[in-house]
């Protein structure tokens, strides 16, 4: 199993990418809420829950999902067209 899909940046796939923004967006939210107007939203804490499960099933996807199966978006084509 390779592990690096867990934390290299260029073996993440979207959700793992996704869930990773929305936790540090989330985080520092919670941060500007917590130092700026001294509380936070009740059940604001869901959502670390929530990106740690789309971060799960990104990496569920990640490991056993087939390498090429449906994913028709490619990088190198994009930047191929815009050069």
């Amino acid at each position: 199993m390779d592990f690096s899909k867990l934390y290299r940046p260029s073996a993440l796939n979207s959700f793992q990418f996704v869930a990773l923004t929305g936790l540090a967006m989330s985080a520092a939210a919670h941060l500007v809420l917590a130092l700026g107007t001294g509380r936070v939203p009740p059940g604001f804490n869901w959502l670390y829950l929530c990106w740690l499960g789309f971060y799960a099933g990104g990496t569920l996807l990640n490991y056993f999902g087939k390498p090429n199966g449906g994913h028709h978006h490619h990088h190198d084509d994009l930047e191929e067209q815009n050069h």
